[in-house]
């Protein structure tokens, strides 16, 4: 429903702009063509024609066609503050009237009059020559209805205009984003900034349209909610380029972000819970909820596509019992043992490989396959173990933390993601890993009675999906909260495709060295 609405608005609001362009001395339909539209404008306004190749680099092409767009509304003498609002933010709205009214005149009719002159005196014989009238007209209007702005004015204009221009890209192209943490480690850095496409997938509608620019779930510098409720749209994605691929590196909000304690972001509430219980977390710290797209967002390699079998073997991950895609530059975790000379920890920090001292010639070590192979040939290292849990011993926070499955983060499985119309049996040994999936993302009331389970009201021994889960999990393989303590990835989820990284800085550098200058511009595999 969502979409097509937003399918009918957009057409009632390019009908509009046909209507403004026949007032023009244009055909309608040249107002609707990108580019050609843009070009019949630039000529219009005396802009630059070699301007208009901005309009195919990304994020500049959105400031490019509304500094035309809104140029172009002036024309028609909608030069108020509220009309530039309403162009830009209600287009299928004010664009019909002002195309239908009579007193609404191109250039107040100066175009009409010199167009006319021109025949009279034969002048005008081609499209061409039309348009250095319109050209001509649009000088003469400045000067005859010449119009200063106040300095308040021009920064009004300037922020909404930064904000709508701003909302768009980051809700609908692209988003910019800061790696925290060390659980995608040596694929992608502490520090790295990188550029999300929304485009890929298709941009997801706002589930809440109302909230304060630039901020995500939390207003700047006063703390508190940085959004509203008070209107709630289901979900709907608009049509993108491609599908969701198996090892895609994909930022989605935190499924288990629907309950924070906002003292303590750092842990998934649930795990909270399960360590404190319920009454302490909820005396000890501020609760607070938060609907879909203001989650935390995360990042995170998908390794399991919706219908996958999924299970981890003493490390080593398996997707339909073949073994998984293993990045080159995935990272687990060694003990190392030296001689008495120890290691250049220095040299390891300045290498961006993590270390830890845990006694003297004994540390903790985050390593690649080839960084561990060059650590273990130095010849002051003694040995060196890979750490992993044992089979059948239950780990603290492991989906989905129930007894009877033994499960830790290097030990899982099988189980199968969901799929939408999937159909499960619903049993006490499917009912662990599904639960959630059915009661929270898919908004079910389930209950379970003495004479068995119940959905909605109705007695059921199965369930079928309605959407499609991922399993997304850190390339750092033990230094990332992912998949193996939250479950599945529901679709509505899904922020965008992780593109590449457009600068990364090394807090532990030292002046011109903070700047990674070889991950500039690195793509995202």
């Amino acid at each position: 429903m969502i979409l097509i609405i937003f399918i009918v608005l957009t057409i009632v609001a390019a009908y509009g702009f046909w209507l403004l362009f026949e007032k023009a001395g244009r055909k309608g339909w040249e107002g609707i063509v990108p580019v050609y539209s843009q070009w019949i404008q630039s000529r219009i306004l005396g802009k630059k024609t070699w301007q208009l190749i901005l309009l195919l680099v990304p994020i500049v092409n959105v400031f490019v066609f509304y500094n035309l767009y809104l140029d172009f509304i002036h024309c028609f003498g909608k030069r108020r503050f509220w009309e530039n609002c309403a162009a830009a933010l209600l287009p299928f709205i004010v664009l019909p009237l002002w195309g239908r009214d009579k007193n609404v005149q191109f250039l107040n009719g100066l175009y009409a009059k010199n167009l006319k002159a021109a025949h009279a005196e034969g002048r005008v014989a081609t499209k061409e020559s039309e348009l250095e009238i319109a050209h001509q007209s649009y000088i003469d209007y400045k000067k005859k209805y010449p119009y200063k702005k106040s300095m308040v004015r021009e920064w009004a204009d300037a922020i909404v205009f930064a904000t709508v221009a701003a909302t768009l890209i980051r809700g609908f192209l692209l988003e910019a984003f800061m790696i925290p943490s060390g659980s995608m480690q040596q694929s992608l850095l502490i520090g790295d900034y990188l550029f999300v496409s929304k485009l890929n997938y298709g941009p997801r509608i706002p589930n809440t349209p109302i909230a304060f620019p630039f901020a995500h779930h939390t207003m700047p510098l006063v703390g508190g909610k940085a959004f509203s409720e008070l209107i709630k749209i289901p979900y709907k994605r608009l049509p993108g380029f491609q599908e969701i691929k198996r090892n895609d590196v994909i930022v989605f909000n935190a499924p288990a972000g629907d309950t924070v304690a906002v003292e303590n972001q750092d842990l998934p509430y649930y795990d909270l819970v399960r360590s404190m219980g319920r009454e302490a977390v909820h005396q000890q710290f501020t609760i607070q909820t938060r609907p879909v797209d203001k989650r935390e967002h995360l990042i995170k390699r998908c390794v399991g596509m919706p219908g996958d079998k999924i299970s981890m073997t003493e490390g080593v991950l398996f997707v339909n019992d073949q073994p998984g895609f293993v990045a080159p530059e995935s990272q687990m975790d060694y003990t190392v043992i030296t001689d008495d000379t120890g290691l250049n920890e220095q040299r390891l920090k300045d290498m961006e490989i993590e270390v830890s001292l845990i006694q003297p010639g004994v540390y903790l070590i985050f390593l690649t396959k080839d960084q561990a192979a060059m650590v273990k040939s130095w010849s002051n290292v003694k040995s060196m173990q890979m750490n992993l849990e044992k089979p059948g011993v239950a780990q603290a926070n492991t989906f989905p933390n129930d007894p009877q499955y033994k499960w830790n983060y290097d030990n899982f499985g099988p189980f199968v993601i969901p799929r939408k119309g999937m159909t499960i049996p619903l049993n006490a040994q499917t009912l662990p890993l599904y639960e959630r999936a059915i009661r929270v993302y898919e908004n079910n009331l389930l209950e379970k009675k003495t004479d068995g389970l119940y959905i909605n009201g109705n007695r059921t021994d199965s369930y079928t999906f309605k959407m499609d889960y991922y399993w997304m999990m850190g390339d750092n393989r033990h230094n990332s909260l992912d998949a193996r303590d939250w479950g599945f990835v529901p679709e509505d989820h899904i922020v965008g495709k992780a593109l590449f990284t457009w600068m990364s800085w090394n807090a532990n550098g030292n002046g011109l060295s903070k700047v990674r200058w070889n991950r500039i511009f690195k793509g995202i595999h």
